[in-house]
């Protein structure tokens, strides 16, 4: 739900939804929503037979957490590259400017 919300493509989503993004079946994702929501992490939106869910504040939180912890390997910097916004190499383009390299 966190990574549906970031990319803008479903602020809220159905089982259904979530079912077809992780292959799980949808009862099963019914479980876990309705323990989401026991916890404040996910909020209801519609509880008629087109129910939908969202993520709450506290949700986004604990989303965000989980998906850096979980992507770490794949969204921190390569080797060679740097992740400060100030540093002279940012700024001039080569790589040999790092002062991280130093």
């Amino acid at each position: 739900m966190y990574w549906l919300r970031g990319e803008g493509l479903a602020a809220d989503v159905s089982p259904a939804d979530v079912s077809r993004f992780t292959g799980a079946d949808e009862w099963d994702v019914v479980t876990v929503l309705t323990r989401l929501v026991e916890r404040g992490l996910v909020t209801v939106l519609r509880a008629d037979s087109a129910e939908r869910f969202a993520l709450s504040a506290e949700g986004v939180t604990e989303g965000g957490r989980r998906f850096a912890d979980e992507f770490a390997d794949m969204t921190r910097p390569g080797h060679g590259e740097c992740s400060d916004p100030d540093c002279d190499c940012r700024r001039t383009g080569n790589v040999e400017d790092c002062h991280h390299r130093r």
